[in-house]
């Protein structure tokens, strides 16, 4: 008998499922793969249910005869072990980001003269409605507060990338990339505060207060579904603090990050150039542990950012604060740097690590850029933040554009170096 592959990346089983196993039947037994974990947050989404209950609800189709793990969004080593006569899929592979796979499974069938059978895609209200509960219990507070810390058991580095506002968060969210033959995507968003305020053109001295900033986390989980890493600055006065992590629980925020500085805030980036006091250790260990104590879930997370090098108080105090904050309760430590080497920020990481090997690291490689995210996890470094790109890249643009109307009284200039309003409507999703 001939031999079918089809892999599932789904928690729930809908008739456009059904219809390729249907499909497949017509020519020869059928191996269902089902998406690892580790694949499916790189590729598509979170999974909902656990992985063994995804394989049992698959195996319990009729028409299965067979259920295997697939480990990696690319078919190289299922087909090579499985070698099958056919691979099903529906047709929705043939354009976007996911030809890059269909590509991949055409050249791993060819030299054995394997066929692909694309399917009509199944797309109708009953199907669209599974997929918008699906996308809906990704979003509720419960189920995304807890997302950020089951990344960091299955991914080898958590990427995330600013937002601040709905439509950067959408662009986050939604954002797929196929490069080399492998296709990749953000796991997580990053709320600044820096651009947050600059949104709302406003200076980056904590001027836009808590109630504003809570509304554009609103903004942007009523459109989104990927974790959040809030930028809660200094955390102000330790009371204020407390409720603001509570907060921050009911919004469904994974984690914030809070700086051992103190005083009128000023960006980090100018370093010793501006007037910046740093928080005594015994003063900041106090404020985590009030926020631990505030905190109602096991989920969320107190990330302690130390200024330290930022500030050229040396190496050593930036390792005894790290320490002492991981002692106070912190869940994860974030190291700054405004170097473009990143020399400094690799000697920290490789000096934690060498008396804590859990605590997860975060760095946001600003100044330097020129390091990957796989040296960084060579190094120990759990996440990465892209933390103020999209805004960076956004004003260039709108200047120019503003510019170049008055400059030419029309907007017919402009117009080729714009994205067409059909293509950003179409990102945005509707009832």
């Amino acid at each position: 008998m001939k031999t079918v592959y089809a892999c599932f990346t789904t928690d729930v089983i809908h008739e456009g499922h059904l219809n390729i196993i249907h499909e497949a039947e017509k020519y020869g037994e059928l191996t269902v793969g089902v998406l690892s974990d580790e694949a499916m947050v790189k590729f598509d989404r979170f999974p909902t249910i656990s992985f063994q209950e995804r394989m049992e609800l698959v195996r319990s189709i009729p028409g299965v005869a067979r259920v295997v793990r697939q480990g990696d969004v690319m078919y190289d080593e299922v087909i090579s072990e499985l070698r099958p006569d056919y691979v099903i899929h529906g047709d929705n592979w043939l354009e976007g980001p996911t030809r890059a796979i269909r590509s991949n499974v055409e050249r791993m069938l060819r030299p054995y003269g394997g066929q692909i059978i694309d399917v009509p895609y199944t797309y109708n209200e009953n199907v669209k409605r599974i997929d918008d509960r699906i996308r809906e219990k990704l979003a509720m507070p419960e189920f995304r507060r807890r997302r950020l810390k089951q990344l960091l058991t299955i991914r080898p580095i958590v990427k995330a990338i600013e937002v601040h506002s709905g439509i950067t968060g959408v662009i986050a969210e939604k954002t797929v990339v196929e490069h080399g033959g492998r296709l990749d995507q953000f796991d997580a968003m990053w709320i600044s505060s820096l651009c947050d305020s600059t949104a709302k053109g406003k200076p980056d001295i904590e001027l836009v207060d808590m109630t504003s900033r809570f509304r554009t986390i609103e903004d942007i989980t009523e459109v989104t579904t990927k974790p959040i890493i809030f930028d809660g600055d200094t955390g102000g006065l330790a009371e204020h603090f407390m409720y603001n992590v509570r907060s921050l629980e009911r919004l469904g925020v994974s984690a914030v990050i809070i700086e051992d500085k103190t005083g009128l805030k000023k960006n980090s980036l100018f370093g010793t150039e501006a007037a910046q006091t740093q928080d005594s250790i015994g003063h900041f260990s106090e404020k985590i542990r009030a926020g631990k104590k505030a905190q109602l879930t096991d989920d969320f997370m107190i990330i302690a950012r130390i200024e330290s090098l930022i500030l050229e108080r040396g190496m050593g105090d930036a390792l005894e604060r790290a320490h002492a904050f991981v002692g106070a309760g912190a869940d994860g430590i974030m190291i700054h740097s405004r170097k473009k080497d990143p020399a400094e920020i690799i000697e920290f990481c490789d000096k934690f690590r060498s008396g804590d090997q859990v605590t997860p690291l975060v760095v946001v490689p600003s100044s330097f850029n020129m390091v990957t995210e796989e040296e960084l996890a060579q190094h120990g470094v759990n996440i990465v933040i892209y933390a103020n790109q999209l805004t960076r890249s956004a004003f260039p643009a709108m200047e120019e554009t503003a510019k170049d109307i008055l400059r030419h009284h029309r907007a017919k200039e402009v117009d080729g170096r714009l994205m067409p309003i059909k293509d950003i409507i179409s990102l945005i999703d509707t009832l």
